[in-house]
């Protein structure tokens, strides 16, 4: 997303610095890469890729291993030979380290802001108040204060709306000139004309591939096109939600916290290591995942109506096959892991003693955010009772907050605080040490 000319942007207290009320989104660059190399230099300039759960495949590049042509998603037995030939540092993915460098940047960046909106891992948006010219320089100030307390480097994209800071963090990564700040307004208003009319219409926050495709076939190409677009007929052709893109394109901020996130369900799955033959270890694995969703809940404050349990088997096996699955529709919307640990637990009778079952999860849906509606009666999964309280209610949050301190082994209720076996547990031959969330892996400096 380079220029033919370089930005410019002026400076605080220039004539095109009104007071205003900005969005800031900051986004870390590159969050697994960077989150290695923090706390191991010697990966500095050299190609690096992580790898996905049981080290499937490539999920993360650096620009080194971009510039060697190793694709995304590309399967880690296919580039194993010729990884060494290429100089090629690997990590399985350390989702305790990720984790908790996620934290500490949230952190740093609620320092800034009374309104902070985590949106994922390794981003969030913030509201900043003053001129432009002042957010500017509270975009450098956030952008220095990230690199010093953590180690990790970030982009920062300011404009009036959250569509638009998408796109100014966006072009801040891809043109050196902004320096990894870019305030939209600051920007020449050619130079914003130019840039619209390059991006495709795909490229923006919140359109994807279908409506993209829907979008073509009425002549709307660009994101030009689409900010050019009448509102009123964009809402009548697709959706309230794709008209309200269409007026943050256009500077009216109208996407609400809930609305941006773009949840419609909180998905908790994972392939295992080795298969699971029994209910018991199944039973452990879906209280894992159960409780995992429970804290991505809690970390999003939202609360589900549905739970959906899943199991495999491999579909190239050559014995029995078996995918179970059971819809269990919650008595009210709830986070309590407690509840929702119970219902994951009614997939267990549909479960084959002796059948090598090879995955796992949980699926949590009909979302709406916690404060919503009245107080919840819980429902006693086992018995079918409402037993008119709810107990567990506060575990969700609280064990979320573990996870991210400590690491998300580090508890877990009833079969999900069991110590996991090699059973089932994820792969991970290529981990780097958990510096952050476990004592026995703390750097250690020595002086000389």
């Amino acid at each position: 997303m380079s220029d033919p000319a370089p930005p410019t942007q002026p400076g605080p207290g220039s004539a095109a610095s009104p007071l205003s009320s900005g969005v800031a989104l900051v986004d870390v660059n590159n969050f697994y890469v960077s989150s290695e190399r923090a706390f191991d230099p010697s990966l500095e300039g050299r190609p690096l890729v992580v790898l996905s759960n049981n080290d499937g495949c490539v999920i993360t590049r650096s620009a080194e291993a971009k510039a060697l042509g190793i694709p995304m998603g590309a399967p880690w037995f296919q580039i194993a030979e010729q990884a060494k030939a290429w100089g090629l540092q690997v990590r399985s993915s350390n989702y305790e380290l990720y984790g908790d460098m996620s934290a500490r940047v949230m952190e740093v960046l609620g320092r800034y802001t009374t309104d902070l909106e985590i949106y994922s891992i390794d981003e969030a948006f913030l509201t900043l108040d003053g001129t432009h010219g002042e957010q500017h320089v509270t975009g450098r100030i956030i952008k220095a204060s990230v690199r010093r307390n953590t180690g990790l480097p970030v982009c920062v994209g300011i404009a009036p709306t959250k569509t638009l800071a998408k796109l100014a963090n966006r072009w801040a990564k891809g043109n050196p000139n902004f320096d990894g700040v870019c305030h939209w307004d600051l920007v020449p208003e050619d130079q914003r004309q130019s840039l619209l009319h390059r991006l495709k219409v795909t490229d923006i926050w919140g359109v994807g591939t279908r409506n993209g495709a829907r979008l073509n076939a009425i002549g709307i190409d660009t994101a030009w096109d689409l900010a050019a677009a009448d509102p009123v007929l964009i809402r009548k052709r697709f959706s309230v939600v794709l008209m309200r893109t269409v007026l943050e394109l256009q500077g009216t901020p109208c996407i609400t916290s809930i609305e941006s996130t773009g949840n419609e369900q909180v998905f908790f799955s994972r392939s295992f290591a080795n298969p699971v033959n029994s209910r018991d270890a199944m039973q452990q694995a879906l209280s894992v995942y159960a409780q995992g969703a429970a804290s991505r809940l809690a970390r999003k404050n939202l609360q589900g109506r549905v739970l959906t349990a899943f199991a495999g088997t491999s579909p190239f096996s050559t014995g029995t096959k078996s995918s179970p699955s059971i819809c269990i529709p919650l008595p009210a919307h709830t986070a309590n892991p407690l509840d929702l640990t119970r219902a994951a637990h009614k997939l267990l009778p549909l479960i084959e003693e002796g059948v090598p079952y090879i995955r796992a999860g949980v699926i949590i849906t009909d979302l709406q955010p916690v404060g919503t509606q009245d107080a919840l009666l819980t429902l006693d999964l086992d018995s079918g009772a409402n037993t008119g309280q709810t107990p567990g209610k506060d575990a969700g949050p609280l064990l979320h907050e573990i996870g991210q301190k400590f690491g998300r082994s580090s508890i877990g209720l009833g079969h999900a605080g069991l110590k996991a076996g090699s059973e089932w547990t994820m792969k991970r031959d290529m981990l780097s040490p958990h510096y952050t969330t476990k004592w026995t892996d703390l750097p250690v400096v020595k002086a000389q």
